[in-house]
C-alpha cells in the first residue's frame, strides 16, 4: 500500500504554539488592532457588541465564529445587546456559508470552560461549523487527518464581501 501524506500545517501551530498567559487574549488581541490588520487577524465583521472571525484552525472550510467584544468566559453575564447581536451575526454566518459554500448542515456551539472542551476558555465564542455529507469519512477515524481543500486566505476572500454588504444587526 502506498504510503500517502495530506499536510494541514496551521494544526501543528497550534497544537506546538505555548499558552502564554502574560500575552492577553487572543480574541481581545485580535479585535483590538485597527480595521486595516482585520485581514491579517481574519476578522469578517465588527458589530457594535460582536465580531466575526474565521477560526484560525479551523475544523473545516468556513468555519467561524461569533465573539462578544466584551472580554467574557460568562455565557450568563451576555446582556440583552450581546445576546441580540451575537445570535444574529450567528443566523448570518449560516445563511452566509449556506450559500457560498453549499453546506448541508452545520454544527452551531459554545464550548464553556475548560471541562466544557472550551480550547481557549478564557473568552466566550459560538462556532459556526458548515458539514457536508461524507466530510466525516474514513481520514479522520483512521488516519487522525481532516483534509482542508482552501486555504483561509481565500476562505476570507471569499467570505468578506458577503459581511462588508452587512451594514449593522
Amino acid at each position: 500500500m502506498e504510503n500517502k501524506q495530506l499536510w494541514a500545517p496551521w494544526r501543528m501551530e497550534f497544537l506546538k504554539s505555548p499558552r502564554d498567559k502574560t500575552t492577553g487574549c487572543v480574541f481581545c488581541l485580535a479585535v483590538q488592532h485597527t480595521r486595516d490588520n482585520d485581514k491579517e487577524k481574519l476578522i469578517l465583521f465588527r458589530g457594535k457588541t460582536s465580531f466575526v472571525i474565521l477560526n484560525k484552525y479551523p475544523y473545516s472550510n468556513g468555519h467561524l465564529m461569533v465573539i462578544p467584544n466584551r472580554h467574557t468566559a460568562d455565557f450568563l453575564s451576555l446582556n440583552e445587546e450581546e445576546n441580540h447581536e451575537m445570535a444574529m451575526l450567528t443566523q448570518h454566518c449560516v445563511r452566509t456559508l449556506g450559500e457560498v459554500y453549499r453546506a448541508a448542515g452545520f454544527n452551531l456551539g459554545m464550548n464553556l470552560g475548560q471541562a466544557g472542551g472550551a480550547g481557549i476558555k478564557e473568552h466566550l465564542h459560538q462556532h459556526i461549523v458548515p458539514r457536508w455529507p461524507g466530510d466525516t469519512n474514513f481520514m479522520p477515524v483512521i488516519a487522525e487527518i481532516k483534509t482542508m481543500p482552501q486555504h483561509l486566505a481565500s476562505t476570507y476572500d471569499q467570505l468578506l464581501p458577503h459581511f462588508e454588504r452587512l451594514d449593522t444587526i
